[in-house]
């Protein structure tokens, strides 16, 4: 093939790929600035209640990233179930909560995989030269760059009820933020401008203070179960930001205030 051939073919790939980027990102602001339908505002104020006490002025930032996340995730029943546009719309709308009015994005996540209750799974331990088997019965699971793993039994019941603390997609989607800078460590992607040593130290403080409870058996306005690592207290505290935001400001004002920052939201205010 001649050079001038091979010139032109590099230039036409090359025009491709601007073609196909740019026309993503038509379809992208297309998708942002579209509204949900009557039916599917319907589905989503009666499956997730706590949408209903979004600002006025964030509902149509809400709608527009659940179109996008509708048009990039690809959601799969597992175990028998057949998945319907009241589960996509369900989960889209909890995981989309987070980042409402928030410059992240799930950028690697492409599947949510929906089991109709509790996962079961087999994981190893290592402790030295030994290996061990154990049973897991989990209510979601979260990969960094995907897929997330969600009980729909649990997914239902985090989204219906709006103020028990309990929310596996709220949980699940917060591991899915704090991955996106490659590692799943309890530090997410700080806004611009965000302390990293605030960040820490609010964060820090608030984990010893919930695992000195959680170990003295006192009840904890955080689910226990965040007492676990640092990755764990973050998903758990999140949940706690949006369902018992007032209780959490009062208790852990300097994490409340960090969340507040990261997300550029204060449940607290909602009506």
């Amino acid at each position: 093939m001649s050079p001038w051939l091979i010139l032109l073919a590099i230039a036409l790939i090359a025009a491709g790929l601007v073609y196909r980027h740019f026309a993503k990102q038509r379809r992208r602001k297309a998708l942002l600035a579209s509204p949900l339908s009557p039916e599917q505002r319907a589905i989503i104020a009666r499956l997730v209640p706590i949408t209903r006490r979004l600002p006025a002025s964030l509902r149509p930032a809400l709608e527009g990233k659940i179109n996008l996340f509708l048009d990039q995730i690809t959601f799969r029943g597992k175990g028998g179930i057949e998945v319907t546009d009241e589960m996509r719309l369900s989960i889209a709308a909890q995981a989309c909560l987070l980042i409402v009015n928030s410059p992240a994005w799930y950028d690697t996540l492409r599947n949510v995989l929906i089991y109709p209750t509790v996962i079961r799974t087999r994981r190893d331990t290592h402790d030295g030269h030994l290996v061990s088997e154990h049973d897991l019965h989990m209510a979601g699971e979260s990969w960094v760059r995907g897929p997330v793993v969600l009980s729909w039994d649990h997914a239902l019941e985090g989204g219906l009820d709006d103020s028990d603390g309990y929310n596996v997609v709220i949980h699940e989607f917060a591991h899915q933020l704090d991955s996106l800078t490659g590692h799943t460590n309890g530090i997410p992607v700080l806004r611009e401008g965000q302390d990293y040593a605030g960040w820490e130290k609010a964060m820090l403080d608030a984990f010893h203070r919930h695992v000195d409870r959680v170990k003295a058996g006192y009840e904890t306005l955080i689910d226990p179960y965040g007492a676990t690592n640092h990755q764990e207290f973050l998903a758990e505290a999140i949940v706690t930001f949006f369902e018992r935001p007032v209780v959490l400001q009062r208790e852990e004002p300097a994490l409340y205030a960090e969340f507040s920052e990261l997300l550029a939201l204060d449940p607290a205010q909602w009506n």
